[in-house]
């Protein structure tokens, strides 16, 4: 009788779970592509969340100088040590010539695809915040981040109406993406400075991504190229999703 009654409550927590992504996919037809995975119907739930109780460009709480804290580089590798791939090869040689020769390609569903050097970067208009870092592990550190705003660049290369996601590669072989909402936010920004210097290899030098309404691993680091896509990727092995991690993450 136990085991019987286990199952039906098994079974009902499903089909109660599995009628929440129903209406979900009804009120919200391009949910994030973890739909559909029952161990990630918690994501979905975030997301919408985010994206029904919160103003679409509310901004996250900004700190002063002198809240400033000590800041690990948790988890970083330098890519041109310990990536032996094509790619690590590339960032070592990046990283010996002070990064002049880096370039970031914006791509894919754009009207104008476009490279940018780093000295590029900083010509266009910079935004500098401090802001709150919050890790995954369960610790948090505030600095402040210097660049430009992501959709300056975006803006530049011309963003097509099919538009949907923006995808990140890096130089240490990860792929990560986040959607419109997010990438055309005031505060979500391509950081070349930290805490009035330049960015830190152990931060993500040249540039890395600040996505500061989502948690830490989001902000991706050693950028190598961005990809404007209409149809989701979840990058397969260099992905988040198929390591583990949530596609979603807000805060």
């Amino acid at each position: 009788m136990e085991t019987k009654r286990l199952i039906t409550r098994r079974r009902a927590v499903i089909a109660g779970m599995a009628s929440v992504g129903g209406f979900l996919l009804a009120k919200y037809p391009k949910l994030p592509p973890t739909y559909g995975n029952l161990l990630r119907m918690g994501d979905n739930l975030t997301y919408v969340a985010h994206r029904t109780l919160l103003p679409g460009q509310s901004l996250v709480r900004e700190y002063a100088e002198s809240d400033i804290t000590s800041f690990p580089a948790v988890g970083t590798t330098n890519p041109g040590v310990t990536e032996k791939t094509d790619l690590g090869d590339q960032y070592r040689e990046l990283q010996r010539g002070a990064f002049s020769d880096w370039r970031l390609p914006v791509e894919g569903r754009v009207a104008s695809p476009r490279t940018f050097s780093l000295s590029d970067l900083k010509r266009l208009p910079s935004r500098t915040q401090i802001t709150r870092h919050t890790c995954e592990e369960g610790w948090t550190a505030i600095g402040r981040w210097t660049g430009v705003p992501l959709s300056v660049v975006l803006d530049a290369a011309g963003l097509l109406p099919s538009a949907r996601f923006i995808v990140f590669h890096t130089y240490d072989d990860g792929i990560d993406s986040i959607d419109l909402l997010d990438a055309l936010h005031p505060q979500t920004i391509l950081a070349y400075g930290m805490n009035g210097r330049d960015l830190p290899i152990a931060h993500g030098a040249p540039v890395r991504l600040r996505v500061e309404r989502q948690m830490g691993y989001k902000s991706v680091k050693y950028l190598q190229r961005i990809v404007v896509a209409d149809e989701f990727d979840d990058g397969g092995r260099h992905g988040n999703i198929q390591n583990g991690w949530a596609w979603y993450t807000g805060i």
